[in-house]
């Protein structure tokens, strides 16, 4: 969901049957209360399905591929289609809470529309794909936006490896550029030198097992700045022109 909410206007409202339009941006990932305490995740609002995904490899690899890391799973509690968009564990309001969403509890909100969803669809080919990915037939489809970027799978070889440890042997001569940034759970690449990590740049997550690339590695879930009302679906925390996304951690 993330700051661009899908509430609201003829296109929300359509929506509106399926899946439930909670008004809140926030809400579809964190709650101030009630929070999944079972998860690395600041104050996370959705359950983690215990997926095994099939993960990246090659003979290139000088580390050993891993399931994805909290930093991932909560990206891909929505992006592998697993479950529900609108599966949340806290909804606004008392009383609506359930630590394992299913769609009968999902059911009981009630849209601002007054139309109340027939279902609660995920990210996923049977779902909401079905409307939002080019080639379905056009009454069906009615100009969707295509979501298919955004829909992951459970797959993931076919993406760069998440939950993969940074080499530690990196630096002047090797593959692998030094972090010189370092907080509390993370190593991050400072470039402008002022010793915070900021949004627009790269970082590893640290769980204790040493620094890892994650999804919010690269990405901003929270979106990233784009030119007037061009929607900028990757989330790159900077522009990848000259590589230079990939740059910032690989010496080439």
């Amino acid at each position: 969901m993330t700051q661009r909410q899908a509430t609201g206007g003829p296109a929300g409202v359509i929506m509106d049957t399926y899946r439930n339009d909670y008004g809140q941006v926030c809400v579809y990932c964190h709650t101030p209360h009630g929070s999944n305490a079972s998860v690395a995740a600041p104050l996370w609002n959705r359950s983690i399905p215990s997926t095994t995904y099939t993960v990246y490899s090659s003979n290139s690899l000088t580390q050993t591929p891993s399931q994805p890391g909290s930093a991932s799973l909560i990206c891909l509690s929505c992006h592998d289609g697993q479950q529900a968009v609108d599966a949340v564990m806290n909804m606004p309001g008392a009383g609506r809470y359930n630590a394992t969403p299913n769609p009968g509890f999902l059911s009981t909100w009630s849209n601002p529309s007054g139309l109340g969803p027939f279902a609660h669809l995920g990210l996923n080919e049977a779902e909401c794909l079905g409307c939002h990915s080019p080639g379905q037939t056009p009454i069906y489809k009615v100009g969707a936006a295509d979501f298919t970027i955004a829909a992951i799978g459970t797959d993931l070889r076919d993406d760069h490896p998440v939950g993969v440890v940074f080499p530690a042997a990196n630096g002047n001569g090797t593959d692998w550029k030094t972090p010189g940034g370092s907080i509390t759970g993370a190593r991050f690449f400072d470039e402008n030198g002022n010793g915070r990590m900021e949004k627009g740049e790269i970082r590893l997550y640290d769980y204790g097992g040493g620094p890892s690339v994650e999804c919010g590695s690269c990405h901003d879930p929270h979106g990233v700045a784009s030119v007037g009302a061009v929607f900028n679906a990757t989330f790159l925390r900077k522009p990848n022109s000259g590589s230079a996304v990939c740059l910032t951690c690989h010496s080439k």
